[in-house]
């Protein structure tokens, strides 16, 4: 009978043929990463990870190491338990466009391996039901092919041997994009924005997954509609994460 660890060895010996065939691309210079690597050595010289001292809260950069929370959470009452990010986001920011809008969804192993290398002990320290992805609204996942947050759960999940709930958060309506507008409209645009997508939700804690963590807004809007339906803790990992307010 085949265990949990053989199938995960099943799978990477599955992906290292599969890259011999066709070379993932590198995520920061995207062309084709060197065998066995998902990435070019030089490459991940330019990724720049979030380090301590960090916000408590969210996980942001905090310049002073006697602080314990951003001034963005300080000023905000915050629907979501606690998050980190992984990478700077100015650092990542055309990888993070190409994985979003480019089609470039094998970069997802990339960020997912990273993800569990430095954040596993905390995320494993959450003790969460589940994975939930971020949703983004039919059109634009019909638009796009894929929702990039849910390829990022889904090798997270792999490697954590976590569920991933696709389905569990609904997004109802179609917003404009949140790096466009200010925070009072970052919360206006996402009002009644998601929905609960079934009736027997058992879970206690869930970690939401997304690309890009900026202000914490759409995490808040999915962490008010889990809430109504019983999820006691929400946490968020996302694979960048933006700079505080000061």
């Amino acid at each position: 009978m085949r265990t949990e660890y053989d199938y995960e060895k099943l799978l990477r010996a599955r992906d290292r043929a599969l890259d011999l065939l066709f070379p993932p691309r590198c995520p920061v210079c995207d062309e084709a990463a060197p065998y066995p690597e998902l990435i070019c050595p030089e490459c991940r010289k330019k990724l720049r990870y979030i380090k301590e001292p960090v916000c408590l809260k969210c996980g942001k950069r905090l310049q002073d190491e006697r602080e314990e929370y951003c001034r963005g959470c300080m000023m905000t009452k915050h629907q979501f338990t606690e998050g980190r990010g992984l990478f700077a986001y100015q650092s990542a920011a055309r990888s993070m466009y190409r994985f979003k809008y480019a089609g470039r969804q094998e970069y997802a192993r990339f960020y997912a391996e990273e993800i569990v290398r430095r954040l596993g002990k905390k995320i494993r320290s959450w003790q969460a039901d589940a994975l939930v992805p971020v949703p983004v609204h039919y059109t634009r996942k019909r638009q796009r092919g894929y929702n990039q947050a849910e390829r990022l759960a889904a090798e997270i999940g792999r490697r954590l041997h976590m569920p991933v709930e696709r389905h569990l958060l609904i997004r109802v309506k179609k917003t404009l994009p949140q790096k466009q507008l200010g925070d009072e409209q970052r919360q206006n645009n996402l009002k009644r924005a998601f929905k609960i997508g079934r009736n027997d939700v058992k879970l206690k804690a869930i970690i939401m997954i997304d690309d890009i963590y900026t202000t914490g807004s759409t995490i808040d809007a999915c962490a008010a509609e889990l809430k109504k339906a019983g999820v006691e803790r929400i946490y968020y990992i996302s694979a960048a994460i933006g700079k505080g307010l000061g």
